[in-house]
């Protein structure tokens, strides 16, 4: 004989805050859970005290149920995994405020709908980088923040300090740049500029 489904609750609030699990609580019972797990912790991480409790506790049939969906998580992709572990157990889902139900053939649609869309996400946000790292290897930034100096600039450095006309440090102020950025721009410009002798014909 198959055994009714075992409802488990599972309530959450975050650390500071002054509301309390009461309402939770409160609509829990009312759909008939026979235990609810109170949680003291930000719905931003998936690995909770007692959200891994419960977890670990869960039977083939048994269904979780929460108030509101952002108590399980607030993070979309963490969501999706505690989905996963609770799908693995054998157990359903339910969500009384969007009303989802992870055990009729409308709420799972509507999960594997969420996960088309955090996918396609995902995905949309690696095209964007990689379209960028070309974009900046097109116009010669390799990576990091762009440069601050424009190449009229770090020219008028390096010869400014090799020539003796300005120090490192007066440069660096100038510019509003660190010394060691000054100290690398004078370098670079010592390795792609050829050295002409200054020496002088004796009079």
């Amino acid at each position: 004989m198959t055994r009714e489904p075992y409802l488990i609750g599972y309530a959450r609030v975050s650390k500071g805050d002054d509301q309390s699990n009461a309402a939770q609580r409160r609509a829990l019972d009312a759909v008939g859970c026979k235990r609810v797990f109170d949680e003291t912790a930000s719905g931003g991480r998936w690995d909770r005290p007692k959200l891994l409790e419960m977890i670990g506790q869960l039977r083939d049939g048994d269904i979780v149920v929460v108030w509101k969906l952002d108590r399980l998580s607030r993070s979309l992709k963490d969501m999706l995994h505690i989905m996963e572990r609770i799908e693995l157990a054998g157990a359903g889902f339910r969500s009384l405020t969007e009303a989802i139900d992870t055990t009729t053939a409308a709420g799972r649609m509507m999960m594997q709908m969420v996960g088309s869309f955090a996918e396609f996400e995902r995905a949309m946000i690696r095209e964007r980088t990689s379209a960028g790292l070309a974009q900046a290897r097109a116009e010669g930034r390799v990576g990091g923040r762009r440069r601050k100096l424009a190449e009229k600039q770090r020219l008028e450095i390096a010869e400014s300090v090799i020539s003796g006309r300005k120090s490192g440090a007066e440069m660096a102020r100038l510019y509003a740049v660190s010394e060691p950025t000054v100290s690398r721009i004078v370098a670079e410009h010592r390795i792609h500029t050829p050295q002409v002798s200054s020496e002088r014909n004796p009079a």
